[in-house]
């Protein structure tokens, strides 16, 4: 089904801290209707979960895999799972 409701984890890799790399996805998010949060990992790449109608999360993970103006995106690594319906808004961990 192409509306279904998905739930994924994406880390992303590259020149994506420092580069509003995270106010980008929240932004990108909140335009999809999508839940979740984005934080930067200490190994400089960004993890990214996020839950919502499945064409909408193949939208996101093509916007992030382009990322911001200052951004460089060498990698995304993607991985579904299950379902979770705990998050009610997209917000930036510190």
């Amino acid at each position: 089904m192409e509306n279904e409701r998905v739930f994924t984890e994406v880390y992303v890799c590259g020149r994506v801290q420092r580069v509003f790399f995270r106010q980008f996805t929240k932004t990108t998010a909140q335009e999809l209707g999508i839940v979740g949060y984005v934080r930067n990992l200490p190994d400089g790449c960004v993890q990214v979960v996020a839950e919502g109608p499945k064409n909408s999360i193949e939208v996101f993970i093509e916007r992030l895999r382009l990322g911001p103006p200052m951004a460089r995106v060498d990698s995304l690594k993607i991985e579904w799972k299950k379902s979770s319906d705990k998050f009610t808004d997209f917000i930036i961990k510190r």
